[in-house]
């Protein structure tokens, strides 16, 4: 079983392996989403265990879904908050530019996302101004360093852009925010917080639904057989 089918079986039923059972016990306040993402936050900060020294909020990226939506998800564990924003993912990953993330990569020159969890280490000026430098940790993003992966602002990917053109623009394999939500970032994402991305496909009730199911959902309701070849009786 790989890890995306791993969380889904897990994950979107509760995630309480990792959980104390007197604390998995207890309900918690929130929608089925944002359960989902405490118990994915918490589960990845014991996987990095003490690469991590700040614990209190973790970032959750979710490349499963369109990037006209807000996927990436601030997870305030002191808090119970959960607060999400627009991200964009690589050019590599979308070739088609159609906003939906295709392939992963953590090869150098791929100008693609890569999978797996981040650590946020300190500002710097760059050449897209204040950004935040990024360790990979797991063997699908341990380049991150040596690709330049970090955080920064960018135009295109203001909610503006959205209106105009029904999805974000692409990075180089960053995690690129508007100027406002990447400022939110700096604030509460570096410094040593975990970043974590994946194709969730996380929706509101908790589910987590591939592309395609995703689609099906957007489509109108097919007409059934007897509709099919009898147009306009019904």
């Amino acid at each position: 079983m790989n890890r995306r089918d791993l969380l889904k079986s897990t994950i979107a039923t509760g995630a309480t392996l990792a959980l104390p059972a007197t604390i998995a016990a207890q309900p918690r306040a929130g929608t089925a989403r944002e359960r989902v993402l405490f118990d994915l936050a918490k589960r990845e900060l014991d996987r990095a265990g003490d690469v991590i020294w700040r614990r209190d909020i973790v970032g959750i990226a979710d490349f499963g879904v369109h990037s006209a939506n807000r996927r990436f998800h601030f997870v305030n564990l002191d808090r119970e908050e959960v607060q999400s924003y627009h991200v964009s993912h690589g050019t590599g990953s979308d070739p088609e530019h159609d906003g939906w993330l295709n392939d992963y990569s953590n090869v150098e020159g791929s100008n693609a996302t890569s999978r797996g969890a981040y650590v946020t280490w300190e500002w710097y000026v760059g050449r897209y101004g204040t950004s935040v430098r990024l360790g990979g940790l797991d063997s699908t993003n341990d380049n991150a360093l040596e690709r330049y992966i970090v955080m920064h602002r960018a135009k295109y990917a203001e909610p503006s852009h959205i209106d105009r053109w029904g999805r974000l623009g692409r990075s180089n394999g960053c995690f690129a925010l508007g100027e406002e939500q990447f400022r939110i970032a700096l604030l509460n994402l570096s410094g040593g917080r975990l970043l974590y991305a994946d194709s969730l496909g996380l929706q509101d009730d908790g589910r987590m639904l591939t592309r395609a199911e995703q689609l099906e959902m957007l489509q109108p309701d097919k007409p059934n057989a007897v509709q099919q070849y009898m147009p306009g009786v019904f």
